[in-house]
């Protein structure tokens, strides 16, 4: 039997043992470069990019000389190991209205669901308990392309408490409902985890500023955003807006986690700050990489990896990405800090995209900003 065929099998393992399972860089280089084989025979326009590159197996020796294809590659052209119509889903990422839109096929969840929870848990529920989850995203029957319905759906029937549901769907934000079940659990004294898009609390904090709506949820209360702070007509400032989360919702600053994924990865990356308030840290806030990913910065110029310290582009090695592409080079400006990075923007010229803009497109931008300052 070849090797590779071990591959998959190893993943998933590694992947189930958790994100405190120590991964040293022989181990992870072994796995990368058998991949790398695996899809360089499978994935004919990944072989495509990495011929017309001059790079073939036999030519790389560790995993940063692996080409990292474009996350553009995947509007353009089938990334997958398998033939399309043997995909279980195929995830679409979102972006402005008419934009062409990326594509991942997945030919089984098994990689993906194994990253999500040992992943989430770990920065989300640290403590290994339930609360109950009140989701601001769009459910899956409305957005079946989508990876995060998917995700946030997946986490609520696997850690959800009593007391929670799904606030967002084609019809719009049900601010009524959301208010109810936050003062219900507000009275109640029971944490509660908010998770959605940072366009769809932009949303609700506005509705909530108009109707004199202020919240003191109970201790322990955490929430999750995710996409980027930039709609269709506006754009919120980070800080602006997580001092909204802690003055309208009563959440502290600590127990505030962004999430940053993409259709074209199987993996995710959370701020650090709960889990390390859990632990009794205190840090810079910025994304852990967990250990089935190797995360560098590269020279936007050069394509080379960028000096320590230094701005550059996000380019993930994704051991989860089995059945199509380990290695995929952002468009997404970054630094790299302790065992992780910090996401700045994205590169100029760079397309809009991400699942807060598709939040803002549904709900109707407004033009007015939090706080009553215009943001350009």
């Amino acid at each position: 039997m070849n090797t590779t065929d071990t591959v998959p099998e190893e993943i998933v393992a590694l992947v189930r043992g958790g994100i405190d399972q120590p991964l040293d860089d022989h181990r992870f280089n072994g796995l990368a470069l058998r991949l790398f084989e695996r899809q360089f025979k499978l994935n004919l326009p990944y072989r495509n990019f990495c011929l017309a590159r001059d790079v073939s197996p036999s030519r790389v020796a560790h995993w940063r000389e692996i080409p990292a294809i474009p996350t553009a590659a995947f509007k353009e052209a089938a990334m997958a190991c398998f033939p399309t119509s043997d995909a279980v889903v195929v995830y679409e990422s979102s972006g402005t209205t008419g934009a062409k839109r990326s594509r991942h096929y997945l030919r089984t969840l098994e990689y993906y669901q194994a990253s999500l929870m040992s992943n989430f848990t770990a920065h989300l529920l640290p403590e290994g308990r339930s609360m109950p989850m009140l989701t601001l995203a769009q459910p899956s029957s409305v957005a079946p392309q989508s990876s995060l319905s998917h995700m946030l759906e997946e986490v609520a029937k696997r850690w959800s408490a009593p007391g929670g549901g799904c606030y967002l769907s084609g019809g719009g934000l049900d601010f009524e409902g959301l208010t109810s079940d936050l003062r219900r659990l507000e009275k109640k004294g029971e944490a509660v985890l908010i998770m959605g898009t940072a366009f769809a609390f932009v949303h609700f904090l506005d509705e909530c500023a108009e109707n004199g709506q202020r919240f003191a949820l109970a201790s322990g209360s955490r929430l999750m955003d995710t996409g980027g702070y930039k709609g269709r007509s506006r754009a919120v400032p980070k800080e602006e807006l997580y001092q909204l989360y802690e003055d309208i919702l009563g959440i502290s600053q600590d127990h505030i986690v962004n999430e940053y994924g993409m259709t074209e990865m199987g993996s995710q990356f959370y701020d650090n700050v709960l889990r390390d308030a859990c632990r009794g840290r205190a840090r810079r806030r910025h994304k852990i990489v967990p250990p089935w990913v190797r995360t560098i910065v590269v020279s936007p110029e050069t394509m080379e990896p960028a000096a320590q310290g230094d701005v550059g582009l996000l380019r993930h090695f994704d051991l989860t990405n089995v059945d199509s592409v380990l290695a995929i080079q952002t468009d997404d400006l970054g630094v790299a800090i302790d065992d992780g990075f910090e996401i700045l923007g994205r590169a100029s010229g760079a397309e809009a995209r991400g699942c807060s803009i598709a939040v803002d497109e549904l709900l109707g931008a407004v033009d007015e900003p939090l706080g009553g300052r215009a943001v350009p």
